[in-house]
């Protein structure tokens, strides 16, 4: 039973632990709500740190959750620039701060996140290497893209995943010079397979950006502080001005691990093991965002999301499994990216292995297209290119794992709705 004596504490204060916050208030929780983060920002969502507000096309307040003044109004305590070094379970108690604080919780949402993962090579510490995770990375990176446009300086990026891409399509658009070096064969390899990597490969090169695939970086070289070039295990050396580690990011699993809570293994993406009500097996603390590894019944796999939509769905989730209600987190994974004109979305989960055949609706050449990834005839993801409004149909060609008629499921004149009737 919920009542007003009790307190809810969560660590992180990111998207998926603001929207918590929200929601248990949104439900009627009465008790005290005490959101704790180690950043001195206020809750902010990280799309725009690698999209609109790097670009400078978007102000910094419009990155918050909610305006500061939010989080008084509806009696939230929260602690910026605190971090939560120990969960005590059988106290139920969390300390944090200089000053050792100690809170004592009924329940406990994780929402700690993720880090970016760092390059093991000599010379990260020069101060022109950089990572995107926080705002004030974005912040930094900004202000560097917008030199290296000015100076027609050389910027290269290590690995051609999403932040990857959409941080060489700011730097291009600010007339900055960018080599990405990626060791698969295409951008994306590990998401879209061969199939789709080379189409962001050809749009990139279109703007200028040069790839170099197969290879690894293995030093970077400087001067007195400097960035001058990095070296790449192929013998190459490629003249840079910055350096962006773009190379994936670690589940920050630490407080969970140290509280003995189970983390999954790296093939299932790590991340603090949660059932369907994002509960660990402590049943007064869950875990929501990027942090949590779930079994997505859909998929009959564990899965850890590290996406926007994820955080926005399954802080709420989570906070509603902590009132009491009944809830099973069953979302399709989605997100979206935006580079140049190329507008996109992806729903779904299709590692490569997991599908036989990859159908395309629509004109992949002049990239207004829909791809699907299809096993034994079932939709696995679909991801839709300069396509609108289709993303509930795509989903619900994934939820049905009907068998589908892979003409009719490549002609733009068949309603996708209908091949699910």
């Amino acid at each position: 039973m919920v009542d007003a004596d009790q307190t809810f504490v969560i660590v992180g204060g990111g998207l998926a632990g603001a929207k918590a916050a929200e929601t248990l208030r949104a439900e009627g929780f009465t008790g005290r709500v005490i959101l704790v983060c180690d950043e001195r920002d206020h809750p902010y969502e990280r799309p725009p740190l690698s999209k609109g507000y790097l670009l400078g096309k978007e102000e910094r307040d419009s990155v918050f959750v909610h305006e500061p003044a939010w989080y008084a109004r509806h009696d939230i305590e929260l602690h910026l620039g605190q971090t939560v070094d120990e969960i005590d379970r059988e106290a139920r108690t969390v300390h944090y701060g200089d000053d050792g604080t100690r809170i004592r919780y009924d329940k406990l949402l994780l929402a700690t996140g993720a880090e970016p993962r760092r390059l093991d090579i000599p010379g990260t510490g020069l101060a022109g290497v950089h990572h995107l995770r926080r705002l004030a990375h974005a912040e930094r990176l900004k202000g560097v893209l917008a030199a290296l446009g000015r100076d027609n300086g050389h910027l290269v990026i290590a690995g051609a995943g999403w932040i990857g891409l959409e941080v060489a399509a700011a730097a291009r658009e600010y007339g900055a010079e960018v080599t990405v070096v990626e060791p698969e064969p295409t951008p994306l390899h590990g998401v879209l397979g061969p199939e789709l990597g080379g189409l962001f490969t050809e749009l990139h090169q279109a703007h200028g950006v040069r790839f170099r695939f197969g290879v690894r970086l293995t030093e970077i070289v400087g001067q007195d502080g400097v960035v001058l070039a990095a070296r790449t295990d192929d013998g190459e050396e490629h003249p840079a001005h910055a350096v962006l580690a773009a190379i994936g990011a670690a589940p920050r699993t630490s407080l969970a691990e140290a509280a003995g809570l189970e983390i999954a293994d790296r093939e299932h993406g790590g991340g603090i093991v949660v059932d369907a009500a994002l509960r660990t097996a402590d049943p007064d603390i869950h875990a929501a965002g990027d942090v949590a590894s779930f079994h997505h019944a859909l998929f009959d796999s564990r899965l850890r999301v590290e996406h926007w939509a994820n955080a926005l769905n399954g802080g709420p989730a989570a906070a509603r499994a902590m009132l009491g209600r009944d809830v099973a987190y069953d979302r399709v994974p989605y997100f979206f990216s935006d580079q140049y004109d190329l507008g996109m979305e992806y729903s779904g989960w299709a590692p490569p292995g997991s599908y036989d055949e990859v159908v395309i609706r629509g004109d992949a050449a002049k990239r207004e297209f829909i791809a699907f990834w299809v096993s034994e005839g079932r939709v696995l993801a679909g991801m839709n290119v300069n396509v609108w409004d289709v993303t509930e149909p795509i989903q619900q060609l994934i939820r049905s794992q009907a068998q589908v008629d892979t003409e009719a499921l490549a002609d733009p004149h068949v309603p996708l709705e209908s091949l699910t009737s």
